[in-house]
């Protein structure tokens, strides 16, 4: 066994690779008071505020630093995920650049829905949206740092684990691209004023 240092002012998270290579089987979609709808036309802005709404508490910050025209060109095909006032409150974001695949890039909600019953819904529109015609496999990866349910509820809706990476990269709170207080979960460790 070895333990691998993480640098200061870093976090590090271990990486877990899943894959679906056949179809679920047809069930009747859970009910939920949220709606998906297809955002086509979205701004780099609202991108990044809802990603942050979305993911900050969990540390996602990929796509904050990215400029505007390196973000526009990045978003794949991507569904809000909408309360019945029409406010965003997660997203759903597809690649299908590689042919019979779909990649799940960002899956989430809102942290105040948590815990709520939406993520069963949410796997199910997700994955009645990934296995279109000539998808014959849907893959996502998610990380130590992300919601403790992340992991079980795609196992439990069927992917597999197939690969596990370990990943160490600059704690975004230190770097600016999260406020400070973001995912208090994980303390602050390392770098200026921690």
């Amino acid at each position: 066994m070895a333990l691998i240092d993480v640098p200061d002012g870093h976090l590090g998270a271990v990486v877990t690779y899943l894959e679906m290579t056949e179809r679920p089987k047809p069930a009747p979609l859970p009910s939920s008071p949220l709606r998906m709808k297809a955002w086509p036309n979205v701004t780099p802005a609202q991108y990044r505020m809802l990603f942050e709404r979305v993911g900050g508490r969990w540390l996602w910050f990929s796509r904050l630093r990215m400029d505007d025209p390196t973000l526009a060109a990045s978003i794949c095909e991507l569904h809000a995920v909408v309360d019945r006032a029409g406010v965003e409150v997660g997203m759903v974001e597809l690649d299908f650049a590689e042919g019979g695949e779909c990649l799940i890039r960002f899956l989430g909600l809102v942290p105040e829905l948590a815990g709520k019953g939406h993520g069963e819904w949410l796997m199910a529109q997700t994955l009645a949206l990934a296995w279109r015609k000539g998808v014959s496999r849907v893959h996502v990866n998610t990380c130590s740092l992300d919601h403790p349910a992340a992991l079980p509820s795609y196992l439990k809706a069927g992917f597999r684990a197939y690969k596990r990476a370990f990943e160490s990269f600059p704690d975004p709170r230190l770097t600016g691209l999260l406020p400070r207080d973001s995912a208090p979960q994980v303390p602050l460790a390392g770098g200026p004023a921690s």
